[in-house]
């Protein structure tokens, strides 16, 4: 079974930035829209951003735009979220998954419209 590979996440202070990865072996990400998704504990997956398969479209969450930027490099076959002024309340697991569903058709992608998963980076922010 297929699955993406998250890496990149750590503790860090309010403020502060991370950068995380998604990349998969034995799978060409060019051809696939990817997303990242976060995990609080005691709450559920939410969307956070997504990139096209050509990386001209993009989407981020309300709560995320401004402070992150998802990029990606197919020549690497990664893809990256850039993360900047850190808040506490982004504390979470967080999840790459690919899908051939359009997401600009929806005002959110789903969760449920992307596969693949990996086993998510923890990303920690402390006030």
């Amino acid at each position: 079974q297929e699955q993406l590979v998250e890496s990149g996440g750590g503790l860090v202070q309010a403020g502060g930035s991370l950068k995380l990865s998604c990349t998969a072996s034995g799978r060409i990400l060019s051809g696939v829209h990817i997303g990242w998704f976060r995990q609080a504990p005691g709450r559920e997956r939410e969307f956070v951003a997504a990139i096209a398969r050509g990386g001209l479209s993009t989407r981020y969450s309300d709560s995320v735009r401004g402070r992150f930027t998802i990029s990606r490099s197919n020549m690497k076959n990664t893809v990256y979220l850039q993360m900047n002024n850190l808040k506490p309340e982004d504390t979470a697991v967080y999840y790459c998954g690919l899908t051939t569903v359009v997401f600009s058709a929806r005002p959110t992608p789903l969760e449920r419209d992307f596969s693949a998963w990996g086993q998510g980076t923890q990303v920690t922010v402390s006030s």
